[in-house]
């Protein structure tokens, strides 16, 4: 399977943040680390809080499902860039965000001059605009068309 190279992992990264001690994400969701959403059976573990180190694992752990929705719904050749970023969007989205877009529906066609505008559509949190968001997505479209 395909991994996410360095570069994309920092892109990750600089929009999730790092928190040692458990938090509420914009969702209402604990999470820790790098954007680790914590599960129920999670709850003890993090108690006590999470070194950098773990989270950097953890963030190792979590970015595969993302990997493997990339892999498994992109059915054409694409660059470290573009897989970078696709994993980037559906880390944060979710694989079935990935799946339902037009994002998707145009890189699989090849249209790839058309993907950037399709990430910057993705940049509301209930009806309204994320500034985050916008920052992140454009980052992930500048990244999307690096050769």
């Amino acid at each position: 399977m395909r991994h996410i190279t360095e570069n994309g992992l920092r892109l990750i990264k600089k929009f999730e943040g790092f928190s040692d001690k458990i938090y509420l994400d914009s969702a209402g969701f604990q999470t820790i680390g790098h954007g680790h959403l914590i599960l129920p059976q999670e709850q003890q573990l993090y108690q006590n809080g999470i070194t950098e180190a773990n989270a950097e694992s953890l963030l190792k752990h979590d970015v595969t499902a993302a990997e493997k929705a990339v892999t498994s719904l992109i059915n054409v050749p694409f660059t470290n860039h573009q897989f970078d970023s696709l994993v980037s969007f559906t880390f944060n989205l979710g694989a079935g965000a990935l799946q339902r877009s037009a994002l998707r529906r145009k890189v699989n066609r090849e249209e790839h001059t058309e993907v950037p505008a399709e990430f910057l559509r993705w940049v509301y949190a209930g009806s309204k605009k994320m500034p985050g968001l916008v920052r992140r997505r454009k980052a992930e479209a500048v990244l999307y068309s690096e050769n």
